[in-house]
Formats: structure tokens, sequence, C-alpha cells
């Protein structure tokens, strides 16, 4: 006969616990600029690596520069993806087309863009629920990206943002934690 006892003295389940952490884990957004350097990916790595030792988890928008310095960083330090949340603006098959065009306007590479789109199917691989995008979006743009930003404020408990020669999209992410109340710390860049 199995006795279970129960009150004010009983230990939480196993499962009960991992609830109460996802329930009580801090998400830290990050947001930034596609162009970046080696200064903005050391600091973006060293943050990230900082807040997700310390045991919160990472919500960023799956876009080349930081979201992807990001992204690389977290997987280091949590193979799983357990405490990583990527919100791309449409399902990733039309994302991933839109990026491929991209290429042809000679602001980023074919190879930057593989190097994205692998990741983000890696992701998808080990993780399935880390890997979010709207599936009602059929469109990648200002509006679809914008609604992107307010997933990732809306998840945060705090935001880091890197912007680079005063990048709209990251200060529209700025503009959002502010309307929410979320803490944020901002790094500024200018890249020639």
């Amino acid at each position: 006969m199995r006795e279970t006892q129960e009150g004010h003295g009983s230990r939480p389940s196993r499962h009960a616990n991992i609830f109460l952490k996802k329930l009580l884990m801090k998400w830290v957004g990050v947001t930034g600029s596609r162009k970046t350097n080696g200064i903005v990916e050391n600091d973006v790595r060293f943050h990230v690596r900082e807040f997700m030792n310390q045991g919160k988890g990472l919500v960023t928008g799956g876009a080349l520069g930081v979201d992807s310095i990001a992204l690389d960083e977290a997987l280091k330090i949590d193979p799983s993806a357990s405490k990583i949340k990527i919100y791309i603006p449409t399902p990733l098959d039309i994302y991933s087309a839109h990026y491929r065009k991209m290429t042809s306007g000679g602001t980023i590479t074919n190879i930057e863009v593989e190097n994205l789109i692998t990741q983000l199917k890696y992701l998808q691989k080990i993780n399935p629920k880390s890997l979010q995008g709207t599936e009602y979006n059929k469109l990648v743009n200002t509006e679809s990206y914008h609604e992107r930003n307010s997933f990732i404020v809306n998840l945060a408990d705090k935001l880091l943002a890197f912007q680079v020669n005063s990048s709209s999209g990251t200060q529209d992410t700025i503009e959002k934690a502010k309307v929410k109340g979320i803490p944020f710390q901002l790094f500024t860049y200018t890249i020639t």
C-alpha cells in the first residue's frame, strides 16, 4: 500500500518543482541591429552568458546580427534549448524565402542567410517549442517585424538592446519596453 502525506510539510514532487521553476524563471529579451562588428558580438555574448548562467532564459527575434549571435551563445549554455524562445514574424519557410531574396540586394550574403536558416532549423529540431512564428502572417515587412518586437517585450522581464546606428527596429522594441514598464539596458554603437 502506498501512503502519501499532504500538508504544509510535504515536499513538492519533481514535476511540481520543474513547473515552479519554469513559472518563476525570468526571461531576458535581447534585441539589436542586423549590422554588427566584433565589439557588438563580444558584448552580446558576454551578457547572454551572464544572464543564462544565472538561470534566466533568452527571448529574441531570430534575425541576422544580434539575434543570431545571442541564440548561438545561448545554445552553448543550454543545448536542449529549454530556456530559449525565438519568435519570427512568419512561419519558417516564408521567413527563409524572405531572407534568401534579400541576398540579391547585396546587403547580406548567401552564407549569412544559410547559416541563419540552419541555426533556426536546428533549434526547431532540438526543441520545437523554442521557435515560434505567427501562422497568419504571410509577409515579412515592417508591420510583422514590429509585431515580433511586441511578442519579445511581452515575454520579457527585462530587455537588453544593442543598437547600432540608431536602428529603428531596435528603437521600436525599446519604446515597447518603456510602455510595458520593464527595465531595459541600452548599448549604443556607431559602425560605418
